[in-house]
């Protein structure tokens, strides 16, 4: 069998359901995907009911059957624990395994991820059906992997139910210790909200205006990613007991509410992420573009995300055809070559294994819409022909497999300030014009990047080593609205060993839990930043642009403004040019040991992105061997024998 991300060859495969076709189909639809170049399928992840079709009763036949053709077609397959779809046996007979809403209705039977992680019921049934599962098939020879549960945290990333708030409390208990620590946390003296017994605590419930306590839903988003990251470990655990010693563990997708690089870290061997570019050209709603335009460009930031949990990484669902569920979505197919260009925009960003979803579209349920490569006609189509193109590409670059993405520069990320996103309004337009605004310009400016995680402040072994951040020579770090004394002093070294740190306006104003201490901003930055933030303010949408001029080049200090003064040997490279602030320090720089050390009172949208990116000379790094136009992506793996350059045509 054909094992994936060994760092030999890249390879192709296929999501594939068996218990959606008749038997009959089976050997022969092993066959064609073997004749296109699939190599591997993955299996079983929404199938609890073919092993356990009644409570406690086991029957293996299904898969068991299933298997010997795959053994005998030389495919191998990847099995998925089947707790994303908790059989209607189960839920009936046991309601509070359900997650709730918020104001305490339960999501019922007939959808998918309607369990919820806390429930004692669930998590036994789930590690006695995976204890099961991995016992039987763990040493299957046509098995290569293992993923756990499918898509963690996607559909809801929120949970509300009885035994969320059970949950809630002993996580609560376990951090604070007693009652004033929790309250002095989350400054419960503000509106009288002060708690006299534990009982009194729940996970956020219905409030007016929907105004919760912001220090209380920072501690149930780390309590969530809590929640989902056990209950991978649980059924991590159990499979290590049983699996060939050489087959892997994984899920996949990429959600909110969830610390996917400390998971990666405690219970899998890699990250596989599911790729649907085609979402930015859904017609029943608003295209998800963001302010760039870049339309299914845009997944290659998501790529960047996942390249930064997992160096080694695959996808695990690859975008064949058009998406949509009957409730929801309406999508035109994908154009010719646009599969092999989604195909390739995975690989270039570090992909080893590409899996398509899925291999036959389904002929009933909610996803009729959401074609795989066949078409309910089973006939052949262009995406099987288009397929063939794309294995013949793939072996003709499949030693590109372990090559390190070539990055220029590193944008910093936390999870503490992504979770601070969803719940300060305040943060969130700045966080977001910043976010799409870096990744756009360094896009057409062929300026390939790094995310690097800082992780978050409650895992103390989260930050990145010294030398994982000097091997960037410039790093931007947008926004990082929290700020602790540890990220503080590892970014203090990096500058003071000759890196070149670039900080955005609402820096470093609060601490972990939310609050926004006494301090001169930006707070734990100050001592080595060389910038004083004195005033700060939103621009109205009424009133004209504030612009600035740096070297030359004038853009817009967009959405908020932070007014500086310099201090420590700082100079000012540019001011406020109109508006309220003119005349005002708009852009400080102070060098600090054998770096510098940026701060601009603005965000990064895409024209101020890029006067940054010109003027730290990381621009079109790739000139001397390929031009090309802003429409064209250029990405480049370093091998250890050769470079494989992708060059990348998004353009209609």
């Amino acid at each position: 069998m054909e094992k994936i991300l060994q760092g030999d060859k890249i390879l192709l495969g296929v999501c594939y359901y068996p218990e959606h076709w008749d038997k009959s189909l089976w050997k022969n639809d092993l066959r064609r995907m073997k004749d296109h170049g699939l190599e591997a399928i993955r299996i079983a992840e929404f199938a609890w009911n073919l092993s356990e079709p009644r409570e406690g009763n086991f029957n293996f036949d299904f898969f068991d059957g299933f298997l010997e053709e795959a053994r005998a077609a030389s495919m191998s397959v990847i099995f998925g624990t089947p707790t994303a779809t908790p059989p209607a046996w189960l839920t009936h007979k046991y309601p509070e395994v359900l997650n709730a809403r918020i104001d305490g209705a339960l999501y019922r039977h007939g959808s998918r991820r309607h369990y919820n992680y806390n429930s004692r019921v669930y998590q036994e049934l789930s590690a006695r059906i995976v204890e099961k599962t991995a016992e039987h098939y763990g040493k299957h020879p046509a098995i290569i992997g293992w993923q756990i549960d499918n898509e963690v945290n996607c559909e809801l990333d929120e949970f509300y139910s009885e035994s969320d708030s059970a949950a809630f409390r002993k996580f609560l208990k376990d951090k604070y210790q007693n009652l004033p620590a929790l309250n002095n946390a989350w400054g419960t003296v503000f509106w009288n909200q002060t708690y006299t017994d534990w009982e009194e605590v729940f996970v956020p419930r219905l409030t007016i205006n929907a105004s919760v306590n912001p220090h209380e839903v920072m501690d149930y988003i780390r309590f969530v990613s809590y929640s989902a990251r056990k209950f991978v470990k649980m059924q991590s655990d159990i499979i290590k007991k049983y699996k060939k010693a050489d087959d892997f563990i994984t899920t996949n997708g990429m959600f909110s509410n969830l610390d996917n690089h400390l998971m990666v870290k405690e219970s899998l061997d890699f990250f596989t992420f599911d790729s649907y570019p085609n979402f930015a050209y859904c017609l029943d709603q608003e295209p998800w573009v963001g302010s760039s335009g870049l339309k299914d460009r845009m997944w290659s930031r998501n790529l960047s995300r996942v390249r930064s949990v997992s160096k080694r990484f695959g996808i695990m669902e690859q975008q064949s055809g058009p998406n949509g569920w009957n409730t929801r979505m309406e999508a035109a197919s994908p154009r010719p070559g646009q599969m092999s260009l989604w195909t390739m925009q995975s690989i270039a960003h570090g992909a080893d294994y590409v899996s398509y979803f899925r291999w036959r579209t389904a002929p009933f349920g909610t996803e009729i819409y959401w074609h795989g490569i066949l078409d309910y006609s089973n006939r052949d189509n262009r995406r099987l022909a288009e397929l063939d193109n794309i294995h013949e590409k793939v072996t003709r670059i499949a030693n590109a497999a372990g090559a390190r993405y070539h990055a220029v520069f590193g944008v910093l990320e936390d999870y503490d300030n992504q979770w601070d996103v969803r719940l300060d309004a305040w943060h969130r337009r700045v966080h977001q014009i910043s976010d799409e605004g870096l990744f756009a310009a360094a896009q057409l400016l062929h300026s390939p990047f790094d995310y690097v995680s800082l992780g978050d402040s409650a895992d103390p072994a989260a930050l990145p080593t010294p030398e994982t951040l000097t091997r960037y020579p410039v790093l931007f770090y947008p926004h990082p609205t929290i700020m602790t004394a540890e990220r503080a002093a590892l970014l203090e070294n990096y500058v003071k060993n000759g890196g070149i740190l670039v900080l955005g306006c609402r820096s470093g104003y609060k601490d972990p839990n939310g609050h926004c201490p006494m301090e001169k901003l930006p707070g734990k930055l100050r001592d080595f930043c060389g910038a004083d933030v004195v005033d700060f303010s939103f621009v109205p949408p009424d009133e004209k642009p504030i612009n600035i001029s740096w070297n030359g080049t004038e853009f817009e200090a967009a959405v908020f403004n932070d007014i500086l003064e310099p201090i420590d040997g700082a100079e000012v490279l540019a001011s406020y040019k109109n508006g309220w602030c003119a005349g005002k320090a708009a852009l400080t720089m102070r060098s600090f040991g054998k770096g510098r050390v940026y701060y601009f009172g603005g965000t990064f949208s895409k024209d101020a992105a890029a006067v940054f990116i010109k003027n730290l000379k990381l621009d079109e790094p790739f000139r001397q061997t390929i031009e090309a136009p802003p429409s064209v992506e250029i990405a480049l793996r370093d091998g250890r024998d050769a470079k494989f350059y992708f060059v990348l045509n998004y353009l209609n």
